[in-house]
């Protein structure tokens, strides 16, 4: 038996278990991408236009840091300019977590070990691991051809190159951290924080460079994703730069994973005892999550002072465009430019921190299947008292970073502090409703509550690319952020609000009585 040996039977059912979630995050990354051009061109449809915007970009160092530099006027550039950076993003969050989920969640379960005793080789599992991520960014750089194609084949072949890439990067990337640490948590924490910094290392890089030629710049691989230069006299040794890091990695995990034992790692874990009170099922939640509510709150805080940043000069790179103004105000209402920049800011803002509620609330699903959950309640502590130090933590949390995304605005923008807090925290009845559809999901049916990424994900769809794409008002209606008021500069209508909360209340309330009722799972 080889060190391979069932590699094609685990992938096999690798992509069985994934078969909701990959196509549901390629799909998403794929039609943000392929929507672009028919968005860009009601944009910027004629070459006076699409040179003011080189111009200004170019002038512009607080947008080359959130987006980039722009290499050309054609609408295939254009696309690359505009999706590249957070498409290459997606694509790395997806393969992160699909390694992690098929290696170090395994052993944390329990599961990698009955896998083993079988006729199963050392590496045939994060082999397997490895290829589902690949088939995901197969998958979504076909679909990026294919779609883009008609903007010129080589612009298309390169950016669906670059970004699976990019995806390809981070699962080794992850491969190796799921070897170094016992929890799979902090494999995706730390992952993920890789990726944050080679975000930063981007943005400072192109601040700075207004064509990408910058050290930082190059030290990310973001950056080499805007340096490939898809329809822009393409670089095709930088997938050179890509396909060197890939294999080093790859072989790094793969020496890794033949030198530790199946549920060890090579960064031991803190021996206890714990510092601090662990009395309270409260305090207990409060020690799991501590972590995720840091890191998020430290995230939202910058992209606010980003965001906040970014204000003054939106009306310099709108210009006289009307079709671009009309997409800001569509997104955050009719007040003004600058306003209606705010305040869909700060809508992105609210959608994503509809993705760290799910995350928070899904904790009790985790430590119910991993059987952690029961030595807890097996002492004197109920069922919703468990539930209620992460819900605490989930609800409370969400409220906490939006605060401080609007504490960042505050600094960055220097104005309307007042307006912008309001406008942050009006945001929350709409996250409170999808973590309490997560809760009602987890206490009626905790097979289906991972369930609940998929209807973040619409959301976040809908908030995001339904605006550009001029959706009907009644796809729009179909996400609770529609239903709010848009500030900074609309009116406030507390109807709306007062009803998002209760329909949170309720949900909530019924997904807890469903916990109550129910078996544990086993």
């Amino acid at each position: 038996m080889t060190s391979l040996t069932g590699t094609g039977v685990l992938l096999r059912f690798s992509l069985r278990r994934d078969r909701v979630m990959i196509p549901v995050w390629v799909a998403v990354n794929a039609l943000m991408i392929l929507s672009m051009p028919s968005t860009l061109k009601g944009l910027y449809g004629t070459a006076s236009e699409r040179a003011d915007l080189l111009h200004q970009v170019a002038t512009n160092a607080s947008f080359r840091a959130l987006i980039g530099p722009v290499f050309d006027d054609s609408l295939g550039a254009l696309t690359a300019w505009r999706v590249g950076v957070f498409a290459g993003a997606l694509a790395a969050v997806t393969s992160l977590l699909v390694v992690v989920r098929h290696t170090r969640d395994e052993e944390e379960s329990g599961r990698q070990e009955l896998i083993a005793s079988g006729a199963v080789g050392r590496r045939a599992s994060l082999t397997a691991a490895l290829l589902a991520a690949a088939v995901a960014n197969a998958v979504l750089a076909l679909l990026v051809v294919a779609g883009l194609a008609g903007q010129g084949v080589a612009g298309a072949v390169a950016f669906g190159l670059g970004i699976a890439a990019v995806g390809m990067l981070f699962a080794t990337m992850a491969a190796i951290v799921a070897q170094l640490t016992e929890s799979a948590r902090l494999a995706r924490g730390l992952t993920a924080a890789v990726l944050g910094a080679a975000f930063v290392l981007r943005a400072a890089g192109d601040s700075a460079s207004t064509d990408g030629s910058s050290v930082l710049t190059w030290l990310s691989p973001l950056g080499w994703l805007e340096n490939l230069r898809p329809y822009a006299d393409e670089r095709w040794w930088v997938l050179l730069l890509f396909a060197a890091a890939v294999g080093v990695q790859a072989f790094v995990a793969y020496e890794l994973a033949g030198r530790r034992d199946v549920g060890m790692s090579f960064l031991p874990t803190r021996p206890g005892p714990a510092v601090g009170r662990l009395g309270t099922a409260g305090a207990l939640a409060w020690r799991l999550q501590r972590g995720g509510v840091l890191g998020w709150s430290a995230g939202f805080f910058l992209a606010g002072v980003v965001y906040g940043g970014l204000t003054d000069g939106v009306a310099d790179l709108v210009g006289d465009n009307e079709n671009a103004r009309e997409v800001f105000e569509r997104m955050g209402g009719q007040s003004g430019l600058t306003d209606a920049f705010l305040a869909s800011m700060v809508g992105m803002l609210g959608l994503i921190a509809a993705l760290y509620v799910v995350a928070s609330v899904l904790r009790l699903h985790g430590e119910e299947t991993s059987s952690r959950a029961e030595p807890v309640l097996a002492n004197a502590v109920g069922r919703l008292r468990w539930a209620a130090g992460h819900l605490t933590i989930a609800f409370a949390g969400s409220a906490l970073i939006m605060l401080l995304a609007g504490l960042g605005f505050a600094v960055g923008y220097g104005k309307q502090v007042g307006p912008i807090l309001g406008a942050c925290l009006v945001q929350l009845p709409a996250i409170w409703v999808i973590g309490g559809l997560t809760v009602l999901l987890y206490g009626l049916a905790p097979r289906l509550a991972p369930g609940a990424w998929g209807v973040a994900v619409a959301v976040l769809l809908i908030g995001w690319v339904g605006p550009a794409l001029d959706a009907p008002q009644l796809v729009l209606d179909l996400s609770p952020f529609g239903h709010l008021p848009k500030l900074p500069g609309g009116g406030m209508e507390w109807g709306p609000v007062l009803v998002l909360l209760a329909l949170a209340v309720g949900l909530v309330g019924a997904g807890l009585a469903g916990l109550r009722r129910r078996d544990l799972t086993t």
